[in-house]
């Protein structure tokens, strides 16, 4: 009995806590589809710029430090 009457209150709390994320999410103000689509252009320019950037800090790198070990 009281394992059941335990499940019970868990599957309430938790039923609880998905209406309280649905009407949260309702509150949201989401951006439109074309602010999304630029708003991940731009993520995906800068992490290429970063990974471009550190890239050619490892090739000088290790240009160096082969001329200094070799």
């Amino acid at each position: 009995m009281r394992i059941t009457n335990w499940l019970k209150i868990k599957f309430q709390n938790l039923k609880l806590f998905f209406q309280g994320v649905y009407i949260e999410g309702k509150k949201v103000d989401w951006p439109s589809r074309q602010e999304t689509i630029k708003y991940t252009l731009i993520v995906i320019g800068i992490s290429v710029a970063v990974a471009a950037f550190l890239g050619g800090l490892d090739f000088v790198f290790m240009n160096i430090l082969e001329k200094f070990i070799f």
